[in-house]
């Protein structure tokens, strides 16, 4: 990986290669974003940087022997730690490990914008909680009590240490404070607030935004996307990228409509036709599911926004703006509140493998009282 190859995040680059350049690395950096941050692939260009042999001022050479290596995430002084669980129907402990760096490395390639759950999914995991278990701590103290191989400098990255077990963590808090000569650590966390204080004192912490909706644009119009299907993608991935290029391949709802059905349904009390929706919800994949109550959550945004006469951040178009303004006839900053929470809340439970089907029902039900009291 290559910051060339990572959309956007010009200034966090920028300051990472200038450190670099100036030789301040800090011996531990903690990569900070929400989910869907591009925290670990910036972690995989730094680590390529840091190891190339011909280093620019923007970006790694991209073809010497280190970054050749490091493109295929096989460079022996670049270490990585990261949860796994148990795999489903495999009793075969020494087989997995002995498999695992292989999957991991063929996970970065083909899904380099990947998530935990796409992690998950590449090793066959089951539904039960990945864990970095306490072993991995020794592991760590171990690899880097060695000397570089070929680099100048040893690197170990630890992706989501949220999911380090309590002795695993508590394991590596000497070796993180006074790490061997050129040695760096690279945390990278999708939820720092559930990190050792003792972990977050240790490291320099660096802030990963999520990429903003002209970087999101860019990126899918290097893939072909058509420019009114990009704004719909924009709309519902919020800034995460791994889910944007999901949605380049999944079926194109017209979310607007099927909303604006949803609403009127729910202020009629039609509760026959509820039920009706509550099926063809039902019968969406998991990711439909869940993008169609992002794009609701959207439109109670918009709602808001269009209260509050702040277009110049109103991200609707074409229809869906006299939805709003119509929309807005009906509802005030009371009712989105408490839709805007009912709704979150079933993405919640959907998550959590609830029933598609109750949770639809019960919320349109609940968002009927409100609409319509």
């Amino acid at each position: 990986m290559t910051f060339s190859a990572i959309p956007g995040l010009i200034e966090i680059k920028k300051k990472l290669i200038d450190a670099v350049q100036a030789s301040h690395v800090a011996h531990a950096q903690l990569f900070s974003g929400k989910p869907g941050s591009l925290n670990l692939t910036l972690a995989l260009a730094y680590a390529t940087y840091l190891h190339c042999q011909n280093k620019g001022l923007t970006d790694a050479c991209g073809t010497c022997a280190a970054c050749s290596k490091s493109l295929k995430f096989i460079h022996p002084d670049t270490n990585f730690v990261f949860p796994l669980g148990n795999v489903k129907g495999d009793k075969d402990e020494d087989r997995f490990k002995a498999e695992i760096l292989k999957t991991w490395r063929s996970f970065l390639i083909e899904q380099p914008f990947g998530d935990l759950g796409d992690w998950i999914g590449a090793y066959g995991g089951e539904d039960k909680q990945a864990l970095i278990s306490r072993e991995e701590s020794r592991e760590i103290v171990k690899m880097l009590t060695l000397k570089p191989f070929e680099s100048t400098y040893k690197i170990m990255i630890i992706w989501q240490p949220e999911f380090m077990h309590p002795s695993a963590a508590n394991g590596i808090l000497k070796i993180l404070e006074e790490p061997p000569k050129d040695t760096f650590f690279i945390l990278v966390t999708n939820a720092i607030e559930r990190l050792l204080p003792t972990i977050l004192s240790r490291t320099q912490i660096v802030q990963i935004p999520l990429l903003d909706d002209v970087e999101i644009e860019n990126h899918l119009a290097t893939k072909g996307v058509a420019s009114n299907r990009q704004q719909e993608i924009v709309a519902l991935a919020e800034g995460d990228l791994n889910l944007a290029i999901k949605l380049i391949d999944s079926e194109q709802d017209h979310f607007q409509e099927k909303f604006s059905e949803w609403m009127r349904t729910c202020f009629k009390r039609d509760y026959g036709k509820m039920v009706e929706q509550m099926e063809e919800f039902n019968e969406r994949d998991k990711l439909g599911q869940r993008n169609f109550l992002q794009y609701s959550l959207t439109m109670m945004r918009e709602t808001l926004i269009h209260f509050s006469g702040a277009s110049k951040i109103s991200r609707v178009k074409g229809s869906e703006v006299k939805f709003v303004q119509d929309f807005g006839k009906v509802m005030n900053v009371g009712k989105v509140e408490k839709v805007n929470q009912l709704i979150s809340d079933a993405s919640y439970h959907l998550e959590r493998n609830g029933s598609a089907k109750m949770i639809f029902l019960d919320l349109s039900l609940q968002i009927s009282k409100i609409l319509n009291p």
